[in-house]
Formats: C-alpha cells, sequence, structure tokens
C-alpha cells in the first residue's frame, strides 16, 4: 500500500512524493530528468521489502512542479527536507544515485542529523574536480525537437545502459516497458533538462566531502560511459570511513541492470547504519 502526498517547497511549488513499504525510512532521489517511476518497479518493490520508501519527483519531473527558472541543488535538498517533514520523518536513509548522488551530498552536508545512511551511486563530486564523460556521451542525454519521446529515451538509454545490459534481450524487454510506464506519466519538460544541467554545472563538492558525516556507500557500475567509475573512488577517498562496492560489467543504470545487488548492497549496509 501506497501514500501519495505533495510537499512545500521553500520557494513556493509543490514537490510530489509517494510513501511506500514498511521499516526504517528511506527516502529514493532520482538523477537528472527523471521522475521517481525512473527508479523501476523492479527496483521499489524488491527495496520496500526491507525499507519505509520515500519516493520523490523531483522539481521539474513527474507530477511535482515544472518551473522554467534557475535553481540549484541546494534547493533540491532543501525539498528532499521539505517532503521529510510533510511526511513527519525527523531521520532517514538517503539513497541518491547521478544528479540524486550529488543532491543527496547536498541533504547530507544541510541536514547531518536527519541524514542516518548515506548511499550514493554512479555520481560525482562536482565537474571541476571529477572524471568526466566525452561530450557526444552527454549529448546524447539532451532533448532534441527532432526525436520523439521515443526516440529520445533509445538515445539516452544507448549511453546510460552497459553494453551487456543494452545487447541482451532480457535489457531490451526491460526498456520497452519502462518506456510504457513513462508513456502514463508526465513528460519533463525540455527547459528542466537545461534548468536541472545548470544546477549540476554549478555543484561541487570535493573540498566538503570531508564534512560529510553519515555512514556512507559508495555504488557504481564499472561499465558506466555517463559518470565514469573513478569517479567512486574519489568519493570513497574524500569521505571518511566510505564503503566503496563496484558492480561489475553494469553501466550508469546499475539499479535496472543489477537490480538484486542494486538493492542487496544498499541494504545491506544500511541496517548497519545507526
Amino acid at each position: 500500500m501506497s501514500n501519495r502526498d505533495f510537499a512545500q517547497s521553500h520557494d513556493g511549488l509543490r514537490i510530489r512524493y509517494e510513501v511506500r513499504g514498511a521499516g526504517e525510512p528511506l527516502a529514493l532521489i532520482m538523477g537528472f530528468s527523471g521522475s521517481g517511476r525512473a527508479w523501476g518497479e523492479p527496483f521499489l518493490s524488491r527495496l520496500e521489502k526491507r525499507f519505509r520508501l520515500v519516493v520523490i519527483d523531483n522539481r521539474g519531473t513527474g507530477e511535482s512542479d515544472q518551473p522554467d527558472r534557475s535553481w540549484t541543488l541546494g534547493d533540491m535538498a532543501s525539498d528532499v527536507a521539505r517532503v521529510l517533514d510533510r511526511a513527519r520523518i525527523d531521520r532517514a536513509h538517503i539513497y541518491g544515485i547521478s544528479m540524486g548522488g550529488m543532491i543527496a551530498q547536498e541533504f547530507a552536508l544541510a541536514y547531518p542529523s536527519r541524514t542516518r545512511g548515506l548511499v550514493l551511486g554512479c555520481t560525482n563530486c562536482g565537474m571541476k574536480n571529477g572524471v568526466q564523460a566525452a561530450p557526444e556521451v552527454v549529448g546524447a542525454l539532451m532533448p532534441s525537437p527532432d526525436l520523439s519521446p521515443e526516440e529520445q529515451a533509445r538515445r539516452a538509454f544507448s549511453v546510460a545502459c552497459g553494453k551487456a545490459f543494452i545487447g541482451s534481450k532480457a535489457g531490451q524487454d526491460f526498456l520497452t516497458s519502462m518506456m510504457m510506464e513513462m508513456a502514463n506519466y508526465p513528460l519533463t519538460p525540455m527547459h528542466t533538462y537545461f534548468r536541472q544541467f545548470e544546477a549540476i554545472t554549478a555543484f561541487d563538492s570535493f573540498l566538503r566531502l570531508g564534512q560529510i558525516a553519515s555512514p556512507t556507500l559508495v555504488i557504481h557500475g564499472d561499465d558506466d560511459a555517463l559518470v565514469p567509475h573513478p569517479n567512486a573512488e574519489i568519493l570513497a577517498k574524500g569521505i571518511r570511513g566510505a564503503k566503496l562496492h563496484i558492480i561489475k560489467g553494469a553501466g550508469h543504470m546499475f539499479f535496472w541492470e543489477a537490480v538484486d545487488e542494486a538493492v542487496r548492497v544498499p541494504g545491506d549496509f544500511l541496517d548497519t547504519a545507526k
């Protein structure tokens, strides 16, 4: 059973979220341009057996408000805090992937007393000190008015997913089912891509990593073309006591490609976080 509601951001936006499952609270923060549905049902249905999930539509996506104005990843971390307030959750585990992992870092830095355990998936510490993807890889994520939503999605999947997953029938079947699911949910408008990319470009946590005090797991696929996996080592070295887990053969969307590992390893880690 799930519970859907809206929180109000500090700047007056409606932020949609869903609470599902049972156990210790775990906020899930999606990456670039994705709504909460982008986690995929196989991942969510497994994880909700272990945790009380708070699945968030980031500002600009899904059923949250989609303003065409500048914001920062700090604003998006504040959105997470407002969602937890609305859900009457004082303290939670945080699991963010890609841009969501950057937001998770900002949350842990701004709200240390509210961050129990932290999982940083397929993310980095910012462009200045991180290892960057090839420009053509990043370009494949940006929307084009010449492409249909399905064509745009398949172009993005071609760089976001690992080669083994893309080349398998199971992978292609999953991607087709995800596109069908997302077709029933509000599309992310073109301006959100640019506003979120603007916020990502301004993000830099490198010199602040040592201030993250929560138990932290860094998890990454070793076939990630979008955020190359050496970024995981930078994070793990910078965050005191952080654990590092590399998923063999997985791309950026490791939580689609290796769903059991993406649930089991963080779940076991968070079970030990106090």
